[in-house]
């Protein structure tokens, strides 16, 4: 019989000490975070958000010197296929001495950077049964690029009156911006030789078109290790010129030995 009221006691002891254990706890909750607590909090996130804004910023540097990079790319693929197309095309005509006729010309001046200009037969007709032909007066040059200082922009100049003016008249369009340096190069089918200028007007080049063309553009790109630098990224072609004469034989035993002692050509004749 003395056992009933122990019992109830320590239930009720139990049940006082468990009421006062969620209480504390309640009252711990409210309490909030201590001033360290929130200092490591605080800390935690300007790492992270640190760290996020680093990778963002790499990132997007990353995305711009890709740009600039396809777009020099972009640009050189349009240029060079812009030149090769008139330069393949590129003729003279043999009536030079017929009265009140055009006088065709292929002329490149070994500037810095280089000049070109010369008739060809690469006119484009945008309109059907327009009172246009095939023969047209191309020049290149460069001026200075507003986009870039120290940059050159490639010009070209398509005038479908020939007049042997290469300044005047017609229209003109940028083929490309940040350019460094844009050089020429023809190979004489008679002499077999690289030259870096070429004057159909001239004594040593009368009336002759260079068997084929070397192009070499050189564009200034950002530096993809840093920013604040730049590079610069050649692009080359050779260009064959359809109504050219043939080089002589000399020129192809020279080649075929070049070939046979291990050396490579960019392009045969």
């Amino acid at each position: 019989m003395t056992s009933a009221p122990s019992s109830s006691a320590s239930r009720a002891g139990s049940g006082r000490s468990s009421g006062r254990s969620r209480r504390d706890a309640h009252r711990r909750a409210r309490r909030g975070f201590s001033l360290l607590e929130v200092v490591v909090a605080i800390s935690v996130l300007a790492l992270i958000g640190s760290l996020t804004f680093e990778t963002i910023a790499s990132a997007l540097d990353t995305r711009d010197v890709l740009e600039e990079e396809d777009q020099a790319n972009q640009s050189a693929r349009v240029a060079l296929d812009r030149l090769r197309r008139d330069l393949r095309l590129a003729y003279l005509t043999s009536n030079t001495s017929a009265v009140n006729t055009y006088r065709t010309q292929f002329i490149g001046k070994n500037d810095d950077p280089d000049q070109l200009w010369f008739t060809t037969l690469s006119h484009h007709r945008m309109y059907r049964e327009s009172r246009e032909c095939d023969q047209t007066e191309v020049t290149y040059w460069t001026e200075d690029d507003p986009t870039m200082d120290g940059a050159k922009v490639l010009l070209r100049r398509e005038a479908p009156r020939i007049d042997q003016e290469p300044e005047k008249d017609g229209l003109i369009a940028p083929l490309a911006y940040h350019l460094k340096d844009v050089n020429f190069r023809y190979i004489n089918p008679k002499s077999n030789s690289w030259l870096e200028e070429w004057d159909t007007t001239g004594v040593d080049q009368a009336n002759l078109l260079p068997r084929a063309v070397q192009i070499a553009l050189v564009f200034i790109v950002p530096d993809p290790e840093d920013e604040e630098k730049t590079v610069e990224r050649p692009y080359a072609t050779t260009v064959i010129l359809h109504y050219a004469d043939t080089l002589t034989a000399s020129a192809t035993s020279n080649s075929s030995s070049t070939s046979s002692s291990g050396s490579s050509t960019d392009e045969g004749p």
